[in-house]
C-alpha cells in the first residue's frame, strides 16, 4: 500500500503516506461547495505534474554533474464542466543551474516524459514553459 485517504467530513480529506507517515489534506475548492482551505484533489493532480517533472530533472541533472537547486515551478489548473475536470494545465519553470543549451534541451525532454504527465489523460492540454537562468 502507498497511502490511506480517511474522509474527515465537511468535505474534508487526509491523506497520509504510509512509509512516512507525511500527509496532508484536502479540501473541495469553493466552486464546488467547498471552502477552499487546502489543495483540492484537482489541484494535488496539477501540483505533481511540477514535482514530478523537477524531480526527474533533477534526478538527470545529478546524472550529468548539475544541480537544479532553487528552480521553481508555477502551476496553473484549468477546469471545464460537463464532465467536470482537468482541462488544462499550465507549468512554468524558471530553472536554476548553469546548463549548456544540449544539457537543457535533454532536461526538458526527461520532463515533458515524467510519469505524471504520462498518466495523464491525452486530452488534458498542458502548457509547459521553461526559463533557463
Amino acid at each position: 500500500m502507498t497511502s490511506i485517504v480517511t474522509y474527515q467530513g465537511d468535505l474534508r480529506c487526509e491523506s497520509t503516506h504510509l512509509k512516512s507517515n507525511n500527509s496532508f489534506s484536502t479540501d473541495a475548492p469553493l466552486d464546488n461547495n467547498g471552502k477552499g482551505e487546502a489543495f483540492s484533489p484537482t489541484d494535488t493532480v496539477a501540483t505533481a505534474v511540477a514535482s514530478c517533472m523537477l524531480t526527474v530533472m533533477a534526478i538527470k541533472a545529478t546524472d550529468m554533474q548539475n544541480d537544479l537547486t532553487g528552480s521553481i515551478a508555477t502551476v496553473t489548473k484549468h477546469m471545464t464542466v460537463d464532465p467536470r475536470r482537468i482541462s488544462q494545465i499550465d507549468v512554468q519553470l524558471d530553472m536554476q543551474g548553469h546548463c549548456d543549451q544540449r544539457t537543457q534541451l535533454i532536461l526538458e525532454r526527461v520532463a515533458n516524459t515524467c510519469p505524471v504527465i504520462s498518466s495523464l489523460h491525452p486530452t488534458i492540454v498542458k502548457n509547459i514553459k521553461f526559463n533557463w537562468e
